[in-house]
């Protein structure tokens, strides 16, 4: 496995297909991050490509950034693992936001 430090967080590359992201604490994750994250996604992983989100930190998203994160074509799924209420929250709200996504994101309470 190869971890990547970005701006935002660490990007661990499970398999040529799978990856985990893990925000670090307090990040407000915009547009300029989004770009950064959707790069490195693409240029290191073969698609169609899952990603494990690892939502260990508390971190939050601009409106934009909510509408754009998850609208990569060459995302097949997503795991989103929390281990918070609010964490939970969140993502319900990102899943709300952008509709039509339920069916590629499932969220678990343990890894």
């Amino acid at each position: 496995m190869k971890s990547y430090e970005l701006s935002f967080g660490i990007i661990n590359i499970i398999k040529n297909n799978l990856a985990e992201v893990i925000v670090n604490e307090g990040v407000v994750m915009d547009e300029l991050i989004i770009d950064e994250y959707h790069d490195f996604l693409l240029t290191n992983l073969e698609a169609p490509f899952s990603l494990l989100i690892n939502k260990k930190h508390s971190y939050t998203y601009t409106f934009e950034a909510q509408k754009t994160i998850t609208h990569l074509d060459q995302i097949n799924k997503m795991a989103v693992l929390f281990t918070t209420s609010g964490a939970f929250m969140s993502t319900k709200t990102l899943i709300s936001v952008n509709a039509g996504i339920d069916n590629k994101i499932k969220m678990f309470k343990n890894r």
